[in-house]
């Protein structure tokens, strides 16, 4: 039997307001467990909530960002559940007037077609506590520190039919949410993590399959290989004439497996009602026309702008607008080197792979804008050659020097002079009869080889526009 998978995403987002939701406590991430913990957050007798201002105004510009329907009027709820880093026994969120609605993304696949998925809602919400089971033999610790945290979370609706296009929409997401500096968005740390609900059905079928939900992903890639596995068990288990039981599973990263947590829960086990500490949130007209007024530019946008001002391929301008920080870097050594397709080339290419390496961030590159730009103008004004400027680029790695010092320190100068090119041309013809004779008859790509030969016996140096227009001059 063919099956259809649906995948619908649910993605948490710490907001970067400093401060906790409801208490006004700061709060930042690899603090000393429990050295952020307020007496709201630990759930003091008396203690009493007031929503900080700055977590709405990022979930409204949010919601701008991606066309959504905007909340004017919004309400927080209580949702009841017992845990231990939990200490009110509630999780203060909203339910059913979050304070952004119905919106979408357009999401771009890896054969270039695209895809609009729906989002459902973006609610506020409080974080919990943090459970520590590592460095306690027998035991569980209890940190409080992100308690209390301000969260955004992103819902999407069923429309996601496989892992590829789940994880085109969780970039495109980090990336907008980059883009409005709402969060940091750092997955590894938490500040964005991912529940992937996975139900598979009937090909050629529209009624919806029995969802198992799995919690907390980090990283794209085990979004991508949570799926795939999850996907493998639900098949694996209908063809045997089972059924699948809603709940909620983890993915075991070591295994490549996703195993049970609980019975999935469902609104009714939950005890939703009115937070009645928190009056309702209304905003007006006047209030989301300046939350949009301070937009920035935003990913579609600056992507469009780019192939436009600076002539770049769909492919190109998708790669340099990734991240905000990426998309600033290139535009700087764009107009810098005054060759936008040199630059892209570089940055898509020299750079990205350079921080892939090294696991760097772009704002962790040790190579500034400013000093890529004047590698690619030396390339330009054919002071070094684009081979060269690989060894030049290498050097700039861990070496902070000027561009123009390290070219001079390692004698790396192109070779222009006329002159000293003649020479090696001259050299490579006697040296090499056969293939010259083999010009001569026609064999046009045997030119490929002989400038080849001269580019060696210049150590790279001899500038190879040259060396092929001498080439052909002298087997005429």
């Amino acid at each position: 039997m063919e099956w259809e998978t649906v995948i619908g995403l649910e993605v948490h987002v710490s907001l970067s307001t400093k401060s906790k939701l409801f208490s006004g406590s700061s709060t930042e991430f690899g603090a000393q467990p429990n050295t952020q913990a307020s007496i709201f957050d630990c759930a003091l007798p008396g203690t009493l909530p007031v929503l900080n201002e700055e977590a709405l105004r990022m979930a409204v510009r949010f919601g701008v960002a991606i066309g959504a329907e905007i909340g004017k009027r919004s309400v927080f709820d209580r949702k009841n559940y017992f845990y231990p880093d939990l200490p009110k026994g509630y999780q203060v969120t909203q339910l059913d007037f979050p304070t952004v609605g119905k919106g979408s993304l357009t999401v771009t696949l890896a054969d270039g077609s695209e895809k609009v998925i729906g989002v459902t809602r973006a609610h506020i919400e409080e974080n919990a506590g943090k459970s520590l089971h590592e460095e306690f033999s027998g035991m569980s610790g209890i940190d409080l520190n992100r308690a209390g945290e301000p969260l955004l979370e992103i819902v999407s609706e069923p429309e996601i039919t496989c892992a590829e296009e789940a994880v085109a929409y969780l970039k495109k997401l980090h990336t907008i949410i980059r883009y409005l500096d709402i969060s940091d968005a750092i997955m590894a740390q938490g500040s964005m993590r991912c529940d992937v609900n996975v139900s598979i059905r009937p090909k050629g079928t529209t009624e919806l399959g029995t969802r198992a939900e799995i919690k907390n992903i980090n990283s794209f890639r085990f979004v991508e290989k949570a799926i795939h596995s999850e996907v493998a068990r639900q098949q694996e288990i209908l063809e045997d004439g089972g059924r699948i039981i809603q709940e909620t599973r983890r993915y075991n990263a070591d295994k490549d497996v996703t195993t049970s947590m609980r019975s999935k829960e469902v609104a009714n086990d939950y005890r939703y009602f009115p937070e009645p500490d928190l009056l309702p949130v209304v905003i007006d007209d006047e209030y989301i026309a300046a939350v949009k007024a301070q937009l920035p530019e935003l990913p579609d946008a600056r992507k469009a702008r780019f192939i436009e001002e600076y002539s770049l391929s769909n492919y190109d301008a998708g790669v340099v607008i990734s991240s905000r920080e990426m998309a600033e870097y290139f535009e700087i050594v764009a107009r810098s080197s005054g060759d936008s397709k040199l630059a892209a080339n570089w940055v898509s290419q020299d750079l990205l792979g350079m921080l892939n390496k090294n696991n760097w961030d772009i704002t962790e590159s040790p190579i500034q804008a400013e000093r890529l730009a004047t590698l690619i103008a030396r390339i330009k004004d054919n002071t070094i050659s684009g081979k060269i400027a690989k060894t030049v680029f290498e050097t700039m790695v861990s070496d902070e020097s000027d561009v123009d010092a390290i070219i001079e320190a390692k004698g790396l100068k192109q070779v222009t002079d006329s002159g000293e090119i003649e020479k090696f041309v001259l050299e490579v013809i006697e040296k090499n009869p056969a293939q010259v004779q083999q010009y001569k008859d026609g064999k046009e790509q045997v030119i490929g080889f002989l400038v080849g030969q001269c580019m060696q016996l210049s150590k790279g140096k001899a500038n190879p526009a040259q060396v092929n227009e001498l080439l052909r001059e002298k087997m005429q």
